[in-house]
């Protein structure tokens, strides 16, 4: 390996001057590369030394721009039939994120320090090159962004375009515990009445919900099935004998039915009576698919649309959950920017649904199957609560609902206790 000036006249008789770094890398390949300055050089010399003893060199006329590998990447994620929704989130990420700040460069040329301050960017919300104004990213799309770029890389690698991913060399050095630990206390912990509906505003909903929105929301409420699992269920998988239901498949937002978020989402969940009752009932009335033959019911669904077609999140949230909660006062003052309270024209304050999404359904769910029975709850051990819910690890069930779970310290049982030890 050696560093070199050159100096040459061009056409017009001007003398230029550049540094040449010549070497051979680990496969005994032969390269040029020329600088400016020799200090760059020095530098990438070091670099390349570094890299060729460890068999990690990839040489920049052997490399290709991010965006190029971005491309291959997306490319590969469709021969693997990934789902619709994750190859539009991944082409976000790139053509929202990567590209803007890393597109141009070739892959050669990321490093450990290039990386942490694209992660900084983004998270300051600094404009990338040719953008007037960016906003700030939030942690937790920050870190999905690198994941994605470090799965690009790590395609790239594949190719034999790269040699190091840099993305999963600086992430492993990294305590990934204290990353989640410090999302989760930007989150904070679910809260009853908050995140998760009360008991009295759970009989309030049941009260007030009715017609075909009736046994969608009871299911939700009493087997914590996701969203999307609701709408891609199919009456085949409601075991009315054994009374419990097989989530085999769901539905993503562009309605395609496909398989649950993991291997754990597919499992077996009971019913309790009066959800098993009033599916029943529904499936008397239940919509089918006019296009297709009964066939017993394992071609239709069981929440559909009027013509028997996936029902879209849209209208099960404004026509299935919002309206019983105002029906039953689950409801929450409306609020102008400045923190007044809006009002109609008859001066009375106007409410919105307390609970926007599903997913308080499925919070309220967990919750009662860890709550202690003596307070109405199924109190499950934190490995079944994890099975019911579909959740991949236990992790993720402790992550999350840990907080709920009994102590077995608060006041009452510390006085038995204190009581048995001192009789």
């Amino acid at each position: 390996m050696s560093i070199r000036k050159r100096t040459w006249k061009t056409a017009k008789g001007e003398v230029k001057e550049a540094w040449v770094f010549d070497y051979v890398d680990q496969a005994g390949k032969r390269h040029i590369k020329t600088f400016d300055k020799k200090k760059d050089a020095t530098t990438y010399q070091t670099t390349v030394m570094g890299e060729v003893r460890d068999g990690t060199h990839t040489a920049s006329s052997q490399s290709v721009k991010v965006k190029e590998a971005a491309d291959k990447w997306l490319g590969t994620g469709e021969k693997n039939g990934l789902e619709r929704s994750t190859l539009d989130q991944y082409r976000q990420h790139i053509t929202l994120h990567i590209n803007p700040y890393l597109g141009d460069h070739r892959l050669s040329e990321l490093t450990a320090p290039l990386v942490r301050e694209f992660e900084d960017r983004l998270r300051k919300g600094t404009p990338a090159p040719g953008q007037k104004e960016a906003k700030s990213r939030s942690a937790a799309l920050v870190r999905k962004v690198l994941v994605s770029l470090g799965s690009l890389l790590g395609d790239a690698q594949e190719r034999g375009l790269v040699a190091r991913n840099v993305v999963r060399d600086l992430r492993s050095k990294r305590t990934r515990g204290k990353e989640r630990r410090s999302e989760r206390r930007q989150k904070g912990k679910l809260k009853i009445g908050v995140d998760i509906p009360t008991r009295e505003e759970i009989k309030a909903i049941v009260g007030a919900v009715a017609g075909r929105w009736r046994p969608l929301l009871l299911t939700a409420i009493f087997t914590g099935l996701r969203a999307s699992e609701l709408r891609g269920l199919l009456w085949s998988d409601v075991d009315f004998d054994a009374r419990q239901i097989h989530v085999r498949q769901r539905a993503d937002r562009y309605n395609e039915i496909g398989a649950p978020k993991s291997e754990a989402g597919e499992r077996v969940v009971p019913l309790p009576p009066l959800v098993l009752n009033t599916l029943r009932e529904w499936k008397l009335s239940c919509p089918r698919r006019k296009e297709k033959k009964d066939d017993e019911g394992k071609l239709h669904l069981v929440f559909p649309t009027g013509t028997g077609n996936v029902e879209s999140l849209g209208n099960i949230i404004n026509r299935g959950l919002v309206p019983p909660q105002l029906a039953g006062k689950v409801s929450v003052p409306v609020v102008a920017a400045d923190g007044t309270p809006r009002l109609d024209e008859e001066g009375k304050p106007i409410l919105a649904a307390k609970y926007t999404g599903m997913h308080a359904l499925r919070h309220f769910y967990a919750s009662w199957c860890i709550n202690r029975k003596a307070d109405g709850g199924l109190e499950l051990p934190p490995k079944v609560v994890q099975e019911r819910l579909g959740h991949s690890s236990i992790v993720m069930t402790m992550d999350v609902y840990g907080h709920l779970f009994p102590r077995g310290d608060d006041g009452s049982e510390l006085a038995e206790a204190e009581r048995s030890l001192l009789a």
